[in-house]
């Protein structure tokens, strides 16, 4: 994950620190930019507003799991997780910030609004991917993987949010468990080369998984 320039985290941080103690509405670009340092013309190029400031690292989030989804991937129930791992381990680096600003987009409405926003997005990126990764998909399977793996990431990262100390390992058990619940969690011993294979899959996996699964059994 491609973390912003010393810059670009000067102005997020004195922003937040403005909206802690006076107040998000009562804050201006000019005192944002001026506590940073920067001119206001800088300020408005590198975020369009207020709002901006703190929801900038999910733009840039946003945009590297979608390159991160046009590279290619054996499992794609398996990179929608290492998607949210990857987002996940964006905030473990640095908990402070990100509790500075869940308590902030907390105690301001706008703020919540655009975090529901926001968290869709990921969720719509995810649904996205699986569709086009996974031809004949069902959409229910691809949007309720996409809502699950995204309520279990929130739900962990809320923990780490609330100061607890929450590892990656935390989320990747959790996700795994998504993964069994829908019967696409890889598991068993290797097949020989002169094995004969009768597949059994279990009730819950999509029909699009099992047909992804033989089609690359057949293609080896």
């Amino acid at each position: 994950m491609q973390h912003p320039s010393p810059s670009h985290t000067g102005v997020v941080a004195a922003a937040l620190e403005l909206f802690a103690t006076q107040g998000f509405e009562a804050t201006s670009v000019e005192q944002i930019a001026k506590a940073a340092g920067v001119s206001r013309s800088t300020f408005f190029r590198q975020f369009g507003g207020k709002e901006d400031v703190v929801f900038t690292d999910h733009e840039q989030m946003l945009a590297d799991l979608r390159a991160f989804f046009e590279q290619p991937h054996d499992d794609p129930w398996e990179a929608v997780c290492a998607a949210s791992e990857r987002v996940f381990d964006y905030f473990v680096r640095d908990p402070e910030l990100a509790r500075r600003r869940y308590e902030i987009v907390r105690q301001v409405p706008v703020l919540r609004n655009r975090e529901i926003v926001t968290v869709f997005r990921y969720e719509r990126l995810f649904d996205e991917y699986l569709r086009d990764a996974l031809p004949g998909i069902s959409p229910i399977d691809a949007v309720g993987f996409s809502a699950l793996v995204t309520a279990v990431h929130n739900h962990v990262l809320r923990q780490l949010l609330r100061g607890k100390r929450v590892p990656v390992t935390t989320l990747r058990a959790a996700l795994d468990d998504v993964r069994r619940r829908y019967g696409v969690l890889p598991g068993g011993t290797d097949a020989a080369s002169d094995d004969v294979v009768v597949a059994v899959f279990p009730r819950s996996m999509p029909i699009a998984e099992i047909s992804r699964r033989v089609q690359a059994e057949l293609s080896d």
